[in-house]
């Protein structure tokens, strides 16, 4: 029996080391499992940081881009009561000829300056109603007068490009 002893002890130191070397290659597949999960986890963080850094830069160019000609509209905007102010003194009757020039030098200037920023006067008479671009703050009946044409205009519109900085104050027939 001593012999049965020494081999059911001999098995037994056996079968442990195999159950540790399963353990083992057990822990192992696990731990490599684990790994491929953090890198497959890490891998789809980037992917989502670069893609929302894409999305920043886009927008913050996007915000640049729309600076200017906001920054321009706006300035724009300070200064069109000066504008009409100035037209308003030029239709005024003037003893002094050579004073009237000077102010319609001036103002030749200010429209100059202000056709090289690409700002447009929107409102003459005869042009069509547009709400878009017009504000109708009266209306007649005249048969003189096509529909929705623009009789007078109260106060002049200006735009820059598709931006209306300020929007004509017209009279509308029909």
């Amino acid at each position: 029996m001593p012999e049965n002893k020494n081999q059911a002890a001999e098995q037994e130191e056996v079968l442990e080391e195999t159950a540790a070397e399963e353990s083992t290659e057990t822990v192992e597949a696990s731990e490599a499992d684990q790994l491929k999960e953090q890198l497959a986890a890490l891998n789809e963080k980037y992917v989502r940081m670069l893609a929302e850094y894409d999305n920043f830069r886009k927008r913050s160019q996007k915000e640049k881009d729309a600076i200017y000609p906001r920054a321009t509209a706006d300035t724009v905007e300070k200064f069109l009561p000066i504008i009409d102010n100035f037209e308003r003194a030029m239709s005024a009757p003037c003893a002094d000829e050579t004073f009237k020039k000077g102010m319609e030098m001036i103002f030749q200037s200010f429209m100059n300056t202000l056709s090289g920023l690409n700002v447009e006067m929107v409102g003459a008479p005869g042009e069509t109603f547009d709400p878009n671009l017009h504000n109708a703050v009266m209306h007649i009946e005249d048969e003189q007068y096509g529909d929705n044409e623009i009789v007078q205009v109260l106060q002049k519109g200006y735009r820059i490009g598709d931006r209306v900085v300020r929007y004509a104050m017209v009279q509308v027939a029909n």
